[in-house]
């Protein structure tokens, strides 16, 4: 194993938001329109652009040796893979992805055995099939390249297995949920062999360790200011913090300062509230990492 590190970035929906990740984490990447191959300004690693779902099958063949896709793409090729951690983006969704059998609002059906025979329309082939295999639930499962709900509104199947977050879409276009076959998130997964190898195990802990701490800030700002000696418990029973805040002694004064790490919404209630209790030089700041 050579001290190099190939790392598969998600190319399409999770693209941005994972190059925005790595900058808070510390690498900066740059992506060309014109190339599959993004720059990274760190020589022990470099970066594919990779669909998400054929992630898990490039990095069970080791041809890269981690990348970032959601779990469902992951078990629909089946994988063999290590699963390092869940990379949970709030900017792009804190949902989880339900894949779920879908019905229209007429079908007689209630649940996955009442489908023996069926005809299953779905982008999640392998996993759909083996789903029912499981089950002992005979049922022909056909690729859908596209507007999978139109499909069992037309009657070219008799369900369909979809990915949605909430559901209203489904319901919106006269379909019922029969039930939630699985949840999705984003993960990062390692090559077996990559991850054996002491080098490799321990960048790839340091990247998936950095990028956690990265998503651990999104939303999340520093709050500092000064107040008075006399005031600092009534500030700090209402200031939210990670654990509590930090409190220091100004140099030759009776005030102190207050510093505090709390979600960047509460940041509008709150400042009032301080401000009425006497703070001052209240600062703002956002941050990139929380470990």
């Amino acid at each position: 194993m050579s001290n190099l590190l190939s790392f598969g970035i998600p190319k399409g929906s999770l693209e941005n938001a994972t190059v925005e990740l790595f900058r808070k984490a510390g690498w900066n990447i740059t992506v060309s329109s014109r190339s599959y191959f993004p720059t990274i300004d760190d020589e022990e690693v470099n970066c594919k652009l990779i669909r998400p779902q054929e992630m898990g099958k490039y990095v069970e063949r080791g041809t890269i040796d981690v990348g970032i896709a959601g779990r469902d793409w992951v078990r629909e090729n089946d994988s063999d893979v290590v699963e390092v951690c869940e990379m949970v983006y709030s900017k792009v969704s804190r949902r989880p992805a339900r894949w779920v059998l879908v019905v229209t609002q007429d079908s007689p059906v209630k649940g996955p055995e009442d489908l023996h025979g069926a005809t299953i329309s779905t982008e999640l082939v392998g996993f759909t099939k083996r789903y029912f295999a499981e089950r002992n639930i005979p049922v022909n499962v056909e690729f859908s390249w596209g507007a999978t709900e139109a499909k069992v509104v037309d009657g070219l199947c008799d369900a369909i297995v979809e990915v949605t977050e909430t559901g209203s879409t489904i319901r919106a276009n006269g379909l019922r949920i029969v039930c939630d076959l699985m949840e999705s998130v984003p993960v990062m997964i390692a090559n077996r062999a990559s991850w054996d190898d002491p080098w490799k195990r321990e960048k790839i802990g340091t990247i998936a360790t950095l990028l956690k701490s990265a998503l651990a800030a999104e939303g999340m700002v520093g709050l500092k200011m000064n107040a008075p000696n006399d005031r600092v418990e009534a500030i700090t029973r209402i200031l939210p913090s990670l654990n509590n805040p930090t409190v220091a002694h100004l140099y030759n004064s009776d005030w102190v300062s207050v510093e505090s790490i709390l979600h960047e919404k509460e940041v509008r209630r709150i400042v009032p509230e301080l401000l009425k209790l006497g703070a001052q030089g209240i600062i703002e700041y956002p941050l990139n990492k929380i470990l």
